[in-house]
């Protein structure tokens, strides 16, 4: 009698024990993790507007409008996606048979991409048959990545149900990545451009763009498809195959969801170009960037030393918040900086500048990436404890479907912004006139901080306390056991 009481009472604790104690993903599997993390920043998509703005040549009025049809398509082949794969059921689990079936041909049709300038030499930004092939092949990458990103982001999720080793897997990935070169192709790239545009070395920018992209992208490939083949789903779906109605509704009856959405949504009017574009028609170099970071470069690493006490200390609200607030603190004081005097014409001081807001920066970069990564699975989580199943797919596109009509509608009213502030395409780089390197400055300073400072609203309303998270994966862990028993 007595033992069966101890055993009783050993299955009432099960499922906080397992969550807290045990560790399903083993060294190979994390260096698998660790591995697919370099792999998403292991290429120059930074680069990317440079090569559509110089080398491609797409004019900005026709790439605004091209951008709003591509969009449009993204929204519907979102839906449809996610509602096949939120109704996946197979052998291999419900996310990998699109990953392991999709990486390879997506790699070999995306190298289409870096041909564009050998298919069509010499053209104007509004030779039609160029435009024909651009916006065919975007509606067909688009597809195509959307498969892929839907099945992936679900994918994450679910390869730990605890999670205390989630965060420390994403952790562990964020702190390490940087070591093993995931950056390097931007870097290096970055010094390559800059010997180009300035006539220092003889070398087409579309044989170094062609090279670059095919190259990284290769490698990425085959570091993301070997985590695909190591790792596994352990998080089990429900029987029952839920369908878009559900998902689009979890917007609405996932609380965490909901306000995630309207942070993206009030954040997605931030007007913005990238600070490269800035150094690069402005001073006429992309390297100054690399160089001005070099004194904050441990800042980042060190700073994941802060996630464990942080975490133990303040909830996910306060770091999401406070992240929020203390970035654009420094956005602002950047922008201060660049005015006085006109600093933002002047090289050395910008740079300087750079580099004392990244030194500041950096300190909260390990909080940053660990938090923002764990929301998402969060709301993954109490999607299934509240509503019995998971939705990831699908909740996803649903969070994303009001954001991608609003990103369609930015990107291109960006497009008509860069026209509007005289920025002419194709001159030598730093020639740009006065008014438009101003407007480059503060459309990577301060216009973005002010025009999407409303997401930090929703940001308030976190409901998952500590208290309240806690009971959340205990009750979790009693279902997900009974489940796997049941099945």
């Amino acid at each position: 009698m007595e033992n069966e009481k101890n055993t009783q009472q050993l299955d009432k604790e099960l499922p906080v024990n397992v969550y807290q104690n045990f560790n399903y993903v083993g060294v190979k599997e994390s260096a698998a993790y660790l591995l697919n993390d370099v792999s998403n920043t292991f290429n120059i998509d930074g680069f990317k507007e440079r090569y559509i703005w110089d080398v491609v040549k797409i004019d900005f009025t026709v790439n605004a409008i091209l951008n709003l049809f591509t969009s449009a398509w993204d929204i519907i082949n979102d839906l449809l996606l996610a509602t096949l794969v939120d109704n996946t059921r197979t052998r291999l689990g419900k996310f990998r048979p699109y990953l392991l079936g999709l990486q390879i041909p997506f790699t070999i049709f995306g190298a289409l991409y870096w041909f564009i300038p050998i298919f069509f030499p010499n053209t104007s930004a509004t030779f039609v048959p160029k435009l024909i092939f651009y916006f065919a092949f975007s509606i067909i990458q688009e597809t195509a990545s959307t498969a892929i990103s839907i099945a992936k982001s679900g994918y994450m999720s679910t390869i730990t149900p605890n999670p205390n080793e989630r965060v420390r897997l994403i952790t562990l990935a964020e702190l390490l990545s940087g070591y093993l070169g995931e950056d390097m192709p931007r870097y290096i790239f970055g010094i390559v451009y800059d010997l180009i545009v300035n006539s220092k070395i003889q070398w087409k920018l579309s044989s170094a763009f062609m090279t670059f992209g095919i190259s990284t992208s290769v490698v990425s490939s085959v570091l993301t498809l070997y985590f695909f083949l190591q790792s596994k789903e352990r998080v089990p779906q429900s029987i029952e195959k839920p369908n878009i109605k559900e998902g689009l509704r979890a917007i609405f009856t996932n609380y965490p969801v909901l306000l995630m959405c309207m942070s993206d949504f009030l954040g997605g009017f931030a007007v913005s170009t990238s600070e490269s574009n800035y150094f690069i028609d402005v001073f006429g170099s992309y390297s100054l960037i690399t160089l001005a970071n070099l004194p904050s470069s441990l800042n980042g690493s060190i700073s994941y030393a802060f996630v464990s006490p942080l975490r133990k200390r303040f909830s996910s609200k306060a770091l999401w918040v406070g992240a929020d607030i203390y970035g654009d603190i420094l956005s602002a004081a950047y922008f201060a900086f660049g005015m006085i005097g006109r600093n933002y014409t002047k090289m050395i001081p910008m740079v300087v500048a750079v580099g004392v807001r990244e030194w500041f920066t950096k300190w909260a970069f390990g909080v940053n990436k660990v938090i923002n990564a764990d929301l998402w699975n969060e709301a993954m989580d109490y999607c299934e404890w509240k509503n019995g199943y998971r939705m990831e797919a699908t909740t996803g596109v649903a969070k994303s479907l009001v954001l991608k009509i609003q990103s369609s509608l930015m990107g291109s009213a960006r497009n008509l912004i860069l026209k509007e502030i005289g920025y002419v395409q194709g001159l030598t780089i730093g020639t740009q006139d006065t008014r438009t390197k101003f407007w480059l400055f503060a459309l990577c300073s301060i216009v973005p901080t002010i025009s999407g400072a409303l997401g930090i609203i929703p940001k308030f309303l976190w409901p998952l306390t500590k208290e309240k998270r806690a009971k959340m994966y205990a009750d979790l862990a009693k279902r997900r056991k009974e489940l796997v028993e049941n099945a």
